[in-house]
């Protein structure tokens, strides 16, 4: 039951993964809450499906496990831990009742506290205890787990409601907290399955919204090629169509002596941009409302798809292979940095990267994906660079399960801070010394983003409507607004420069041809004769311009 319950529960979270992203305060193309929790609990389904689990202590372990290993972004990671306390009280347990839930709640509440290190209330951790204390207090004269259950989801929901108050971001984006959402849609799930009405794989316990009519069936239509890694051999381009026609329609799957193209209507664009890049680096992504009949800038949330039928096993890693370095040869210091965009991951290479893991704003990689990079770097210690506040649990996660070697997470928030720290590193100077000038160097570092908004909001006080570009950054997380990401750009530079400004440094997305940069190059020459003026195609995807000042 235990086991039918958690799946029932992830079940129901994948169906309304994304209306749970459409709650993300800021209006971005990859606002990913739902994702995040959706893919960390598959990857427990996967663990708790498996044939050694034959009670609820193997049960227990496997969600743990699968949920801490598969665990990306934030959200996931608080997941994972307040599962990870759950299951450790759950593991000791031959059979389960409410006080034994009781004890379970508290020590998942315990373990999430802890793993952040400045907990913030109106969030998941808010609502997972209070749904902990509700269930204490009920557990404390009632025995009857479904009139318990019952109780504790509308307490539940009452605490959600409140997130607002607690957090001012999301009383004026209009949102509740999406991870706190997200919680509640898995609870009710397995509280469903408790009731006899388990929910399936793509059903749902609730409505997240009306649903497209039979002829508009997907949202999405999906195209890009992809420059792949190894040669694509026919099995595969087989397995990615059949895994393509179980999320969308009218695949289709093809290739060149170059290059590998596809195309698929879907309503998760991220699923199919992220098994894309399963073989190889994309190019020409394009990503069309059908609904709303114009095309997006060029790219949507990417997301890991892990359940579905992938094609041949070798298209399933990460891309990285154990290290076969003899230890003795290993060097002292390696380095492991999060980018996304063919640019950006030259320019980290260039600096004595050894690892790229594919990701950032618009893919939030895994604990498990760190954990595999680790794996093929060969050096005693291990320093990573996430380069985006919703990557760094992940990361420190993958710190605390790697017994193997020394590694250390150095919290860099965005791509410019990675990029200053590692200019820093000095081969010559021992670890210590290298990551306490790191740390120092990217302190001071002011970063901003120009990307488009999904739906209509309020912000700092400024009114934003779907389809207006957002320079993001500062603050109070947004420097400007308006109709044209150049104008975008200006305004938020003449926010971010001071006197004290000396460089500048302008990574173009992959929407934005090499004659624009140049021409920005000009009008920022013009704009801050005082400052170097660098522009870099960086690649990325969503994010017309990353932004560097120092």
């Amino acid at each position: 039951m235990f086991t039918r319950m958690f799946i029932s529960g992830a079940n129901n979270l994948e169906a309304n993964k994304a209306w749970i992203n459409d709650l993300n305060v800021f209006p971005v193309p990859d606002g990913d809450t739902g994702t995040n929790m959706s893919l960390t609990l598959t990857s427990a389904v996967k663990e708790v499906s498996g044939p050694k689990v034959t009670d609820m202590a193997s049960a227990a372990k496997a969600v743990s496990f699968g949920s801490l290993r598969g665990a990306r972004g934030n959200s996931g990671v608080i997941t994972s831990q307040l599962l990870r306390g759950f299951c450790k009280v759950l593991q000791t347990k031959e059979t389960v009742d409410a006080a034994a839930i009781a004890e379970a709640n508290t020590k998942a509440v315990e373990t999430a506290y802890k793993a952040v290190m400045k907990p913030k209330e109106g969030t998941i951790l808010t609502v997972a205890r209070g749904i902990s204390e509700k269930w204490n207090e009920l557990s404390a004269e009632e025995t009857d787990l479904e009139k318990i259950f019952e109780q504790v989801l509308d307490h539940g929901d009452k605490v959600l409601a409140e997130t607002p108050e607690l957090l001012p971001v999301l009383k004026e984006a209009g949102v509740v907290d999406s991870g706190g959402q997200g919680l509640m849609v898995f609870l009710k799930g397995a509280y469903a399955c408790m009731m006899g009405r388990e929910v399936k794989a793509g059903e749902s316990a609730e409505a997240a919204g009306a649903k497209a009519a039979p002829e508009d069936k997907y949202t999405y239509r999906v195209s890009y090629s992809v420059k792949p890694k190894l040669p694509v051999t026919q099995e595969q381009e087989a397995g990615l169509k059949s895994w393509l026609e179980a999320i969308g329609d009218h695949a289709e799957v093809g290739s060149d002596s170059e290059k590998l193209h596809v195309a698929v209507e879907t309503d998760d664009p991220g699923l199919v941009l992220q098994k894309g890049m399963k073989f190889g680096s994309l190019v020409g992504v394009a990503v069309l409302n059908k609904r709303e009949e114009k095309e997006a800038v060029k790219a949507v949330p990417a997301e890991k798809a892990e359940a579905a039928a992938d094609p041949a096993p070798e298209a399933k890693a990460s891309g990285f292979v154990k290290t076969k370095v003899p230890k003795e040869d290993w060097k002292e210091i390696g380095f492991i940095a999060t980018a996304v965009g063919d640019g950006l991951s030259e320019v980290f290479k260039s600096l004595g990267v050894d690892a790229i893991v594919q990701g950032g704003q618009t893919m939030n990689p895994s604990t498990e994906d760190m954990l595999e990079a680790i794996e093929s770097v060969p050096a005693k210690a291990i320093v990573i660079l996430p380069n985006n506040k919703n990557i760094i649990l992940a990361a420190q996660q993958a710190q605390n399960l790697c017994k193997s070697r020394r590694i250390e997470v150095l919290p860099t928030r965005n791509i410019p801070e990675g990029i200053t720290a590692m200019s820093c590193f000095m081969p010559e100077d021992p670890l210590e010394d290298n990551l306490a000038m790191m740390r120092d160097s990217f302190a001071n570092v002011k970063s901003g983003e120009v990307t488009y908004a999904v739906r209509n909001t309020q912000i700092a006080g400024m009114e934003i409507h779907e389809g207006d570009f957002m320079g993001l950054g500062g603050p109070k997380g947004i420097y400007a607004v308006g109709k044209d990401k150049t104008e975008v750009l200006l305004d938020m530079l003449a926010a971010m420069v001071d006197e004290e400004s000396g460089m500048i440094t302008l990574y173009c997305g992959e929407d934005i041809k090499e004659e624009e940069g140049e021409a920005l190059r000009e009008k920022l020459s013009e704009t801050y004769p005082d400052c170097d003026i660098d522009v870099i195609g960086g690649g990325q995807p969503v994010y017309s311009f990353i932004v560097s000042v120092e």
